[in-house]
């Protein structure tokens, strides 16, 4: 297939790397020098974008892709505000769009698993649920995109949690009804996610820590793999990993 890397950091090199590796054409890439060239003369022809870029400049991207007939794949997280806008564009242009706030698949089987454990977990209201998260410094959004899905898929199950918040106050009090979540900046720290629940007899736990980017730079290539044979198939719309890997 023929791919557009929109987003040249970290992540974008990865994904070039595996790309390669399997035999794909990186046809373009576009960082922030040269912005301008996310347009129809240069995106003619791909039949993907895989977008990481920043919160700031996300949405435009994907708005870009999705006006031009460009299926893509976006893993930017802290822009999902404006989800339902690009999903309603998606809809509108008969376009393709697939969004994850974590490609790795071990991360898609933990929110599965944190699903399945919420579920459990409201029938025993001694136990108070908390999620963690850690990450190196240079990360620019708290909580991460995986901490909020995390924490949105325990408050629309567990009846005690209302909501979640971004740690507690100052004085370390915080409204039970809200489920919070901690943010962790470390130097060196490719990212774990906890989910614990804890009462005055015992802990549980569900820890998901990623070791390094391949696997969510490989991740997003199966995600564009994926949506191109979608889009071959005359399949179009919104896709997730839960299309992906069939959860």
């Amino acid at each position: 297939m023929k791919v557009a890397i929109i987003g040249y950091g970290k992540m974008g090199r990865e994904i070039e790397r595996i790309l390669v590796a399997r035999g794909h054409e990186v046809a373009l890439v576009i960082d922030v020098d040269n912005a301008g060239d996310l347009n129809a003369s240069k995106m003619s022809g791909m039949d993907v974008a895989i977008e990481f870029t920043t919160p700031d400049t996300a949405l435009g991207n994907i708005r870009c892709c999705l006006e031009l007939g460009v299926p893509v794949v976006c893993g930017t997280t802290a822009w999902t505000a404006h989800l339902p806008e690009v999903e309603e564009l998606c809809r509108q242009r008969a376009g393709a769009f697939f969004y994850a706030s974590n490609y790795s698949i071990g991360v898609n089987v933990a929110f599965e698993l944190n699903r399945r454990l919420a579920a459990m977990m409201n029938r025993f209201p001694e136990y108070d649920a908390t999620v963690e998260e850690v990450h190196h410094v240079q990360k620019k959004d708290a909580p991460s995109g995986t901490a909020t899905v995390l924490a949105d898929d325990i408050v629309a199950v567990l009846d005690r949690k209302k909501s979640w918040v971004l740690g507690c106050t100052a004085t370390g009090e915080f409204d039970p009804s809200e489920l919070e979540i901690v943010s962790v900046r470390r130097s060196v720290a490719p990212g774990t996610h906890t989910v614990t629940y804890e009462s005055s007899v015992d802990t549980i736990t569900l820890t998901h820590n990623i070791k390094s980017r391949v696997g969510l730079a490989a991740g997003a290539v199966s995600a564009a793999e994926f949506l191109v044979a979608e889009v071959a198939a005359g399949r179009k719309g919104i896709f997730s990993m839960n299309n992906l890997l069939k959860l």
